[in-house]
């Protein structure tokens, strides 16, 4: 491997690392605001602010693995 490439991915490594550590704590959060929700009585309006933060979320993780992968696949070509 060449020294240049070492700095990259470890670069892309840590933003791997974020957007796993992004997706368990919103999976974690949301299932929580739903059970505290269902035992509170919130309303559906309420609830589903948690659904629209934790989709927000997850399309981030989104967006962001797949500029790890093309970054990857710059990479390598």
């Amino acid at each position: 491997m060449s020294e240049d490439k070492r700095p990259k991915d470890l670069a892309l490594g840590r933003r791997a690392r974020n957007v796993g550590i992004v997706m368990a704590v919103t999976m974690v959060l949301w299932m929580g605001a739903q059970f505290i929700g269902g035992q509170l009585g919130l309303p559906a309006r309420f609830v589903f602010l948690f659904d629209l933060a934790a989709l927000a979320a997850f399309i981030w993780a989104l967006v962001v693995t797949y500029q790890i992968w093309r970054r990857s696949q710059e990479h390598d070509g």
